[in-house]
């Protein structure tokens, strides 16, 4: 017999839904195709630079985003899209008219579609920003948490919880943070989640580990995901049901994946010689491959079960319950292009020729090419337009701005001596014990230092969030204890392992609960400060899509004593400095600390806000004495002067953070020889520095600005005079001061990692001390 398919693969008319979602398949692969040959082809370069995009990766993903996007999807679902798949988010959007024919044009190109999905640089509508691998995937379990925690806390109906949805390659399994995510989904009864891996075998650099086939199914089920897995698709299900097909089947489960990658790249006839001889002892498999000819084979071979739209639908309607579920859907990379199976298609791109041909088999005339449905005939296309403007996801609402809560002034917390992190715990204590509406939409997490983060009274008062009650067994045995923590649904803490990833992960998920849910929620998360640098690219990755959320670190830099060099933060005042999206605070005082939670919550709420970093401490100081209020506008502007030079001084000191104490003694000693020694607080070198930079920028636009704060600051010193700068971090945060108006800097601070001991012989020994600060400054009178 003679098998005839057409060009899908299918030996039977499929059903109108599966046709329009095969024709979709279809649109997306050439839509995305062709926008990056556009960029890279036939745009002007300008400056000789590889646009790039990924073409491959699209491909394998078309048929899968097809499903997903026009079958599967409701409204309230939000998806993390793989980075490379971005071309095929913006043809999916260009269909349903939310993508522009220029922004398309222009993609990768200034002010065009972004490389990968950004919610803060696209126009379309994008849940989650993807880029760096596993990071996409992994907030979608923590979104899922959030949407939980919004309908808890009775702020969402239940039947408006969506699913949340990732999309991602296969590679992207070699990223540590998706099991540290794993891990803490199972801890947390993780549900509405869907991971959809595009299986198709190949990295960046070579085909995947074939040792690893068998064992994801194990990872995933043993934390309590359903696991789905599609590797065959309808065509070759119907080959192995025929006689001979088991063989065939045994075959393709064993063939490595190098071999699959060459062979499709090969085509039908090298598949022909490959099988006839590895199964020449099966006479009924050779006649069944002799059934098919070269082209028939060759699809036959690639009818992988992320191709086949059929299972595809199948497989998510099979999967609409609440149970988290993984499914991993094996794909050619670079599907139903010529790049098909070769191992270096990765950033491969089609030759002109090469998608002429692509053209000409869909139909589509010269000129038009970013026609939505060209080549379909009129009929044709307006039953795929009717199909798409009905589906689900085009019913879907904008994201609309969040409700915004008030804030009202923090008591400032008493005592004559105190550390910011004694203070920050004991102005969330107060907080949690009223009725505010701010206090009821604070969240706070912590990667198993709430304790020592200064949580615990919160804690106490407000409880952890679990959707199930959790009883807290040694309160109940009447054991004593300083943590009576109880789980409840109304909790407002989510206690996390030690996994910063996951820190910034749920931080960046509560922080756009407004956009995704409709509900704003202030998240707080507390960490060592040293450990930031272990979820860095977290960090950068939350800000980036505009997460807001209050970051409070501590204790910090070598003030912390006796812990040692592995707990010593250096170089965190620079990490603040230099993350875009977040502002940088490191107060030395409590009344500072509660002004500036003050401004944070704001801050947070506000459209040109975003997310704050607090440096705190543990060291106990003594809390100086205010003669007014004067100082509060100038100390959110990023510093303000606690001792006023005088008009005539030779040097003022400049300092940041716990260290006040001996910048203050050291100002003592040097006062009564340097006549109006300045001290300067600067809380901010972050919004000092941004400040300045922004008014340099408005000069060199030929814009009329007035002066930066810190010009305002350092314009009560005369010129000559100099700077000695002190903090318990990197110099470099300080030392720039000098550049404002010229003036002679020494800068004081640790650029190494340090030794446990105590602050005598430690600021000694790192020149913190009194007498270094003093030495400095004589040093600059002697220049």
């Amino acid at each position: 017999m003679n098998i005839e398919t057409d060009h899908r693969g299918n030996t039977a008319p499929p059903a109108p839904e599966i046709a329009n979602l095969e024709q979709l398949d279809e649109r997306l692969r050439w839509l995305s195709s062709w926008t990056i040959h556009n960029a890279n082809h036939l745009r002007d370069n300008r400056d000789g630079l590889k646009v790039g995009g990924h073409q491959a990766s699209c491909a394998s993903m078309t048929a899968i985003m097809a499903a997903l996007y026009f079958h599967a999807l409701g409204p309230n679902d939000r998806v993390a899209v793989k980075p490379h798949a971005g071309p095929v988010l913006h043809a999916i959007n260009y269909l349903l008219g939310r993508q522009s024919l220029d922004k398309l044009k222009t993609f990768r190109g200034f002010g065009g579609a972004q490389s990968y999905p950004s919610r803060t640089k696209d126009s379309i509508p994008v849940d989650f920003s993807t880029g760096s691998v596993g990071l996409g995937v992994a907030i979608t379990a923590f979104a899922s948490l959030v949407q939980d925690y919004v309908i808890a806390h009775g702020w969402n109906a239940p039947e408006s919880a969506g699913r949340m949805v990732a999309l991602m390659g296969d590679a992207e399994l070699d990223e540590g943070n998706i099991y540290e995510c794993l891990i803490e989904g199972y801890k947390h009864d993780l549900r509405n989640c869907w991971w959809i891996i595009d299986y198709n075998r190949q990295s960046l650099d070579a085909t995947t580990a074939d040792r690893m086939f068998r064992r994801f199914d194990d990872i995933f089920e043993t934390c309590g995901w359903r696991v789905i897995t599609l590797k065959h698709g309808k065509m070759q299900q119907a080959a192995f049901a025929r006689p001979g097909g088991k063989a065939l089947r045994d075959w393709i489960e064993n063939c490595p994946n190098a071999d699959f990658a060459a062979l499709t790249y090969q085509g039908g006839s090298a598949w022909r010689e490959r099988l006839e001889r590895d199964l020449a002892d099966s006479k009924a498999t050779l006649k069944l491959l002799a059934d098919y000819d070269d082209a028939a084979l060759h699809m036959l071979m690639t009818n992988l079960g992320g191709h086949c739209m059929e299972s595809l639908v199948e497989a998510f309607d099979d999967a609409a319950d609440e149970k988290p579920t993984v499914f991993i859907a094996y794909t050619v990379k670079g599907f139903g292009l010529p790049l098909a199976g070769h191992k270096d298609n990765h950033a491969g791109l089609m030759t002109p020729t090469q998608i002429g041909t692509l053209r000409e088999d869909m139909g589509i005339a010269e000129g038009e090419e970013w026609e939505p449905y060209g080549g379909l005939g009129g009929n044709a296309a307006q039953v795929l337009k009717d199909f798409v403007r009905k589906s689900p996801l085009a019913a879907r609402e904008p994201e609309s701005p969040a409700e915004t809560y008030s804030v009202h002034a923090i008591t400032v917390p008493s005592g004559a001596m105190q550390s910011t992190q004694g203070a920050f715990g004991k102005i969330l204590h107060e907080l949690a014990k009223s009725d505010s509406e701010l206090a009821a939409h604070l969240v706070t997490t912590s990667p198993d230092v709430t304790v020592s983060t200064n949580l615990g009274a919160w804690v106490n008062q407000r409880g952890l969030f679990r959707r199930q009650e959790l009883q807290d067994v040694f309160h109940h045995a009447r054991i004593p204890s300083t943590q009576k923590w109880s789980g409840h649904a109304a909790g407002q803490h989510l206690e996390l392992g030690i996994a910063e990833h996951n820190l910034f992960l749920a931080l960046a998920a509560f922080g756009l609960a407004g956009p995704l849910f409709g509900k704003r929620v202030l998240p707080i998360g507390t960490v060592y400060d040293p450990f930031i640098a272990r979820g860095l690219d977290v960090l950068n990755y939350a800000c980036y899509q505009d997460a807001r959320f209050l970051l409070v670190a501590t204790p910090s830099g070598l003030t912390l004593g006796p812990e040692g060099g592995a707990h010593q933060s250096i170089n965190t005042p620079l990490i603040g400095m230099g993350q875009p999206g977040l502002t940088y605070f490191e107060p030395a005082f409590a009344d500072e600390l509660a002004l500036l939670m003050e401004w944070s919550f704001d801050h947070m709420q506000r459209d040109d806000g975003g997310s704050v970093y607090l440096r705190l401490s543990t060291r106990e100081i003594e809390q100086v004495p205010r003669e007014d209020s004067g100082w509060r506008t100038d100390a959110v502007k990023g510093g303000y002067w606690l001792k006023r030079p005088g008009s005539e001084t030779q040097a003022a000191l400049a300092f940041t953070g716990a260290i006040a104490p001996e910048v203050l003694r050291a100002w003592a000693m040097l006062a009564e020889d340097v006549e109006g020694l300045g001290l300067l607080n600067v809380i901010s070198p972050d919004l000092l520095h941004r400040d300045w930079s922004a008014r340099q920028a408005s000069r060199w636009q030929g814009e009329a600005a007035p002066p930066s704060h810190v010009e305002t600051l350092l314009g009560a010193l005369p010129a000559e005079a100099g700077l000695v700068t002190v903090i318990d971090g990197s110099p470099g945060a300080l030392s720039w001061l000098g550049g404002v108006r010229g003036q002679r800097v020494s800068a004081l601070g640790t650029d190494r990692f340090g030794q446990t001991g105590d602050l005598i012989d430690l600021y000694r020994e790192y020149r913190l001390d009194p007498d270094a600060i003093v030495e400095a400054a004589a040093e600059l009178f002697l220049r």
